[in-house]
C-alpha cells in the first residue's frame, strides 16, 4: 500500500505543478498583452509604390504635366529666383529624363505681406504643353517659397 501511496503522491505533486505552470504561463500571457504592440499598416493610407521607369505625375499649381522630379527641380529654381537678395533675373530649371523645363522672372521687388516676404513672378513651362504663366509667391522668414497665386500670363 505504500508504494501506490507514493505514486499517487507523487503523481498529485506532478499535477499541481503542472496547474502551477499552466496558470503561471495564462498569467504571463494575459498581462503581457497590455505591452504587445499590433501594426495597423493595413489601416495606413498607403502612397501608391513608384518604381525608376514609371514617376507618377504629380497635380502642381504649375502644370498637371509635371512629375515629382520636374516640381523638385522647378521648385529649386524659384527659390533662386525670388530670392529677395538675388539679383532679380531668369532662372531656368530642365529635367533631361522627362524633357520637362521651364524657367522663372522675379517681375516686380519683393514685398512685406501677412509677415511674409511676397515677390510677383512670371514662369514659362514648357512640355507636352507650354505654358505662360503669372503669379505671387510668399516664404515665411526663413520658409520655403508657396505660390499663392498663379494664372495664364495676359499678353500685353
Amino acid at each position: 500500500m505504500c508504494l501506490e501511496g507514493e505514486r499517487r503522491y507523487r503523481s498529485d505533486a506532478r499535477r499541481g505543478e503542472a496547474l502551477r505552470i499552466l496558470a503561471a504561463g495564462l498569467i504571463a500571457l494575459t498581462t503581457s498583452a497590455c505591452s504587445l504592440s499590433y501594426s495597423f499598416a493595413s489601416l495606413d493610407i498607403e502612397e501608391p509604390e513608384t518604381t525608376a521607369s514609371i514617376t507618377p505625375k504629380i497635380a502642381t499649381v504649375l502644370s498637371a504635366d509635371l512629375n515629382e522630379e520636374d516640381w523638385r527641380r522647378a521648385k529649386a529654381a524659384l527659390a533662386v529666383a525670388l530670392d529677395p537678395q538675388g539679383a532679380g533675373t531668369v532662372v531656368a530649371w530642365e529635367n533631361p529624363e522627362t524633357t520637362m523645363k521651364g524657367s522663372f522672372t522675379p517681375s516686380a521687388p519683393p514685398f512685406v505681406k501677412n509677415d511674409e516676404i511676397c515677390r510677383a513672378f512670371t514662369a514659362q513651362i514648357a512640355g507636352p504643353a507650354s505654358h505662360s504663366l503669372a503669379g505671387t509667391a510668399c516664404r515665411p522668414s526663413g520658409g520655403e517659397w508657396a505660390i499663392k497665386d498663379i494664372g495664364p500670363l495676359k499678353k500685353s
